[in-house]
Formats: structure tokens, C-alpha cells, sequence
């Protein structure tokens, strides 16, 4: 099915999980993609899973200057842009009292900051028709979770932005939405759980309404929805993949 041919796709933090899951929905579906990770061989890995129509861009979405070469490449080589997934982002447990100023730092220079100004630069590329941006939030931007307040807060940064930048899209074409994952199995929950991670994931098999841990490739699924025409009336919104947590 190519819904999206002739269409040109980003993912920043496109080399695992959610990142990779949607990259490769959007060849599938017809785009080139271009995918960023700030670790070249994990980069490399990615682009070969994908194996076709995908361009990876080693960067940090924190340092402008990586942005705008990232931005630079896809002007020269395709000379527009008609999704964007601001995906990128980090995150780390330590509860108040322990919060220290390099945890803040480097996750509001990445989750916010990285994301204001992957969104920004892009805005130049988009057609005159218009596209699509979607911002990767969190439950944890919604309902409180131990030691996971600098996160949380950054992601509930994120969905402010996005009921701003309507307004000032208005007239673009662009639309702009948040999709907020819930509880995620990804490669990056081995790192941030460690030992516990068992018992998280059997932890959300028990409480969270649906009785399942999510997949990287569900909440892609809901993405190319947002990317898509068939979401053409919705902007703004934030759609929720996580198996009914933050619903009850």
C-alpha cells in the first residue's frame, strides 16, 4: 500500500523501537525516509534492517549545528519534506532530592529544546500544501510516576508547544500532533529498567486496562495515521497508545 509515494519522511531517533518501527512502516508505505541516531553503527544497523529507500544522518538533536546539517543534506537531495516525526528523546529516574542539574540539562536539551528547534528548521521545507508533524510525547507528560518528574515534565513541555504551534501554523497547512506512548517494550527499556524490567513489563500486564505491554510497531501504526490524509481534520489533538493507562 503506498499512501505516502513521492512523499519524504523524517524520524529523528529513527535506530531503535518506536523510531525504527515507524521508519520502516513509512518505506512500506511508499516514502523515502531519512532517520537521525546519535550512534553511527547503531545507525548503520538501522538502515540495513530497513534495506531500502532510507538515508540515515548521524546527529544530536540538541546541537543545532547537527540540525541544520541534517536539514542541509535534505533540501540538497530532495529538496522538500512532507513528514515529520520529532521522535528523539531521553529519559532517566531520579527522584526529588536527587535530581541533579546534568539529569535536568540534558533532558530538556534534548526532549524540549532538541525538539523546538527540529520542528523549527523543518518549517521551510514543507510544501505549500502543507504536511504533517508529529511530536513523540508520554503518559508520563499526563500522570505522575515515581522519580520520573524531570521526564515527565518535558514531555508535558511538548504538549504544550503543540497547542501553540497550531496557532501559529495557522494558514501553512501544516498540522501538528502528539503521539504519547504508554508503556513500550523497546531496547531502550532494557538500559533504563535494568534488572527490574520483568517486573515492569508483568506490572503492566496486570494493571493497564488493554493486558498488554505495547509494541514499537502499534504506536507506528497510529503515526502513519497522524502523517496520513486520513487524519486530515486533526491538529492539535494527542493520541494516546497505551492500552487504556492514562485513561482511568
Amino acid at each position: 500500500m503506498d499512501k505516502f509515494e513521492g512523499e519524504i519522511a523524517l524520524v529523528t531517533g529513527g535506530t531503535s523501537g518506536i523510531g525504527l518501527a515507524t521508519a520502516q512502516k513509512f518505506v512500506n508505505e511508499g516514502a523515502y525516509v531519512y532517520i537521525t541516531g546519535r550512534r553511527e553503527n547503531e545507525l548503520d544497523k538501522a538502515v540495513n534492517q530497513i534495506g531500502k529507500n532510507v538515508t540515515g544522518v548521524q546527529g544530536d538533536i540538541s546541537k543545532l549545528e547537527d540540525l541544520d546539517k541534517l536539514y542541509d543534506i535534505i533540501k540538497q537531495e530532495k529538496g522538500k519534506l512532507d513528514i515529520l516525526f520529532a521522535n528523539a528523546g531521553v529519559g532517566s529516574f531520579l527522584p526529588l532530592g536527587e535530581i541533579t542539574e546534568e539529569q535536568v540539562d540534558r533532558t530538556f536539551d534534548i526532549n524540549v529544546k532538541g525538539t523546538i528547534f527540529t520542528v523549527q528548521k523543518a518549517l521551510s521545507l514543507f510544501p505549500n500544501k502543507g504536511g504533517s508533524i508529529i511530536v513523540t510525547g508520554s503518559t508520563a507528560g499526563s500522570i505522575g510516576n515515581p522519580a520520573f518528574s524531570v521526564y515527565g515534565a518535558s514531555k508535558a513541555a511538548l504538549r504544550t508547544l503543540v497547542r501553540d504551534w497550531i496557532l501559529d501554523l495557522k494558514g501553512t497547512g501544516i498540522r501538528v500532533n502528539v503521539v504519547s506512548p504508554g508503556v513500550i517494550h523497546t531496547p531502550a527499556y532494557n538500559e533504563l529498567f535494568g534488572d527490574a524490567l520483568e517486573g515492569v513489563l508483568e506490572n503492566t500486564r496486570n494493571t493497564v486496562p488493554a493486558e498488554k505491554v505495547g509494541t514499537p510497531e502499534e504506536v507506528a501504526n497510529v503515526v502513519s495515521f497522524l502523517a496520513s490524509d486520513e487524519s486530515s481534520y486533526l491538529t492539535g489533538a494527542e493520541l494516546y497508545v497505551d492500552g487504556g493507562q492514562a485513561q482511568v
